[in-house]
């Protein structure tokens, strides 16, 4: 299998970010060929190209487009999800870098698809040149009639509102994005009422991660079968794998849903020489860990599902074995412990429980039954927890155990790390054993 680039495919050109660099790679074609069309057409499109949602959740975008009540003569709005923060991905924010008019024209052709005339771009505070960037390409289109009043002379008007954040993880949860652009704390709602019903200002919402409002143009451009023709039967398209951890050459890499970590490592230079593979995250740090034995699952979300894990970002971390799978676990529930908005019990307490079981398993403090009093923990908080971030919190500690028990135990009886001579009685133990 071999890279697809497209949303990819001008990164390296020079000043790709401009609007003129972008009309020279068919840029806002698609915004034509979407404007020539009833919006209903539009959404039958990308619901008949199988594009889903390439957030996290994987649910299809046209349907979810198709939810949005019609002629119920409230606004309608769209909120792009542009507060990327999972650990490990690291996809939207250079495309809002390097080709910010793709999300641009995305925008449009969802507005106009599902009657809405305000859109909002939710930014991650902390990535401040992003947020200019976006800004300064909504601007670009606004002086060349692709947003405004009367967008190419159609008739449909479009306002757009870059909107920066305050860098909170709870953002990237959609209700609770919703509160924060409201101008309230960032805590995820009760659900139904749905966005789709009752989203922004109490209005139908739709609310798209940035890289699925992104895809939308090319399938537009191209046609639903050169969609349709990539990826798998029921995972669909090209997506974009963020591969980072002990890997020869990190970086983005945009292929067809179903490759496999095996062939994406083959294509860029595989584990750092020398060492081998010891687990990865298939879909950031809040999906369960997968080992060398499933380096030939299908990146696509039934492959990623029916293997038990999750696609989720598409954040392939990679760590070799000179990795503390203990500790690697340790610093993730430590993120997720400090993030977690406190709204909820299971969430607010377990996942700081949980931090300090793991803190004094990692130092050698921990005794044997701390494993059964984690895994009860997790039981908890799994599917207690008001929103997804106490699931994700779980699934870490749960498939490492699972896989790397032995390594726990490793850590028991005031012995330490074994991935650490420095902190290890095994280590002093040797010394001693040498003299």
């Amino acid at each position: 299998m071999q890279l697809t680039p497209v949303l990819t495919r001008a990164w390296g050109e020079d000043r790709s970010w401009t609007l003129p660099a972008y009309e020279r790679a068919e840029g806002y074609r698609g915004l034509r060929a979407a404007l020539a069309m009833e919006p209903d057409e539009v959404v039958a499109a990308v619901k008949d190209a199988g594009l889903r949602g390439r957030g996290g959740a994987g649910f299809p975008t046209g349907m979810k487009w198709g939810f949005i009540p019609q002629g119920d003569g409230k606004p309608h709005y769209l909120v792009v999800n542009a507060d990327e923060s999972e650990p490990g991905t690291c996809k939207d924010i250079p495309t809002m870098m390097a080709n910010p008019h793709e999300l641009v024209e995305g925008v449009v052709i969802t507005c106009y698809a599902i009657r809405a005339n305000h859109a909002f771009i939710y930014v991650r505070g902390e990535v401040a040149h992003v947020y200019r960037r976006v800004l300064a390409a909504v601007q670009e289109a606004r002086a060349a009639g692709y947003v405004g009043a009367d967008v190419l002379g159609s008739g449909f008007d479009l306002e757009i509102t870059v909107h920066a954040g305050a860098g909170a993880y709870i953002c990237g949860e959609e209700t609770a994005l919703l509160d924060s652009l409201e101008g309230r704390r960032g805590q995820p709602r009760l659900r139904p009422p749905f966005p789709a019903v009752a989203g922004l200002y109490a209005c139908p919402t739709v609310i798209n991660n940035v890289e699925s409002v992104a895809s939308v143009p090319s399938i537009l451009r191209h046609g639903v079968d050169w969609f349709s023709a990539m990826g798998t039967e029921k995972s669909k398209g090209m997506t974009i794998y963020s591969l980072s951890g002990h890997v020869v050459r990190p970086g983005q890499y945009e292929a067809p849903l179903g490759i496999t970590l095996r062939e994406l490592l083959d294509l860029t230079g595989g584990v750092r020489p020398g060492h081998q593979l010891k687990f990865w995250t298939p879909g950031g740090s809040s999906t369960p860990i997968f080992t060398a034995e499933h380096l030939d699952v299908p990146l696509d979300y039934e492959g990623v599902s029916a293997a038990g894990s999750m696609l989720g970002t598409k954040a392939l971390q990679v760590f070799d074995e000179t990795t503390c799978v203990v500790r690697a676990v340790l610093r993730w529930s430590e993120f997720y412990a400090h993030e977690s908005c406190g709204k909820c019990t299971p969430c607010r307490e377990g996942t700081y429980w949980v931090v300090q079981l793991l803190r004094d398993l990692e130092a050698g403090q921990g005794r044997a039954e701390d494993l059964e009093k984690l895994l009860d923990l997790c039981d908890n908080i799994m599917g207690r927890s008001f929103c997804a971030l106490g699931d994700g919190a779980t699934s870490p500690i749960t498939s490492s155990i699972k896989h790397f028990r032995d390594e726990y135990v490793a850590h028991l009886g005031g012995r330490g790390c074994p991935f650490d001579p420095a902190r290890s009685t095994r280590f002093a133990d040797q010394l001693l054993g040498a003299s």
